[in-house]
């Protein structure tokens, strides 16, 4: 039966012992999790932990959807590759963990938001890889940032436009084919995974937003939980998702 509020799983991230906790936590960040409530779903953070065998299948089964949200990055391993020098937050389990979520919501046919780190691992676990570290690309200064230069003194993130193409979810979900999205990142799609199709762009060509033509996949590059709770464009990407999710 299909519930009028569904479960999202939200794949948590692990965090450090501190004052406030003597043990490690399993966290993951109230932006998305508000996102989600405001879209009418609730979220439950699915704390890091290794599946033996089908184990990740089974789990996604209790629920409606699931979201992959951003960090560090991925193990260039996992696509061919050695890590460079500026590479960072590398932790194989985490992707282990990561990539047992999305494919358990692979077989149980669940929408998948993924974002950020989250749709470069969608890409890297479907085929595609990575390219390390975006300034490397290029021998000329990128026409646009893509991340702040200074964090965290400085600005959290930086806000360029993106362009959908008219057909995709995304313009559907969104109600227009140019956004301004929060952006924090230095790496990008490399090859892009089979199955996968490019329907967003950023000024300086740079791939933001992928839609996989055969799973309910989703992937942006931005962070619109950073800025859906002011801006209606970036939140319909949440409230389209829960509204996927509620047929699933």
């Amino acid at each position: 039966m299909k519930r009028v509020t569904p479960i999202i799983a939200v794949a948590g991230r692990t965090g450090a012992p501190s004052k406030v906790s003597r043990d490690e936590v399993a966290f993951a960040g109230k932006r998305y999790l508000h996102s989600l409530l405001r879209a009418g779903s609730e979220p439950v953070v699915v704390a890091p932990q290794t599946f033996r065998g089908n184990g990740a299948e089974e789990l996604m089964r209790r629920f409606d959807a699931l979201v992959l949200m951003g960090g560090p990055d991925v193990d260039p391993a996992r696509y061919g590759q050695t890590a460079s020098t500026h590479v960072y937050g590398v932790s194989p389990q985490q992707d282990d963990f990561e990539a047992a979520l999305l494919h358990g919501a692979i077989v149980n046919e669940l929408p998948v938001l993924a974002v950020c780190r989250g749709m470069q691992l969608a890409n890297v676990e479907l085929g595609g890889t990575l390219v390390q570290h975006l300034p490397e690309t290029s021998t000329t200064s990128p026409a646009i940032a893509h991340a702040p230069g200074e964090f965290p003194v400085g600005a959290e993130y930086v806000v360029h436009d993106v362009n959908l193409l008219g057909d995709s979810w995304l313009a559907r979900a969104t109600g227009s084919r140019l956004l301004r999205g929060a952006s924090f990142h230095h790496q990008g799609i490399g090859v892009l995974a089979p199955g996968f199709r490019a329907v967003g762009h950023a000024e300086d060509g740079l791939l933001e937003a992928i839609e996989h033509e055969r799973h309910r996949i989703v992937g942006v590059q931005w962070h619109p939980e950073d800025t859906a709770a002011d801006d209606p464009a970036q939140q319909g990407i949440y409230d389209a998702f829960v509204g996927w999710a509620r047929e699933s």
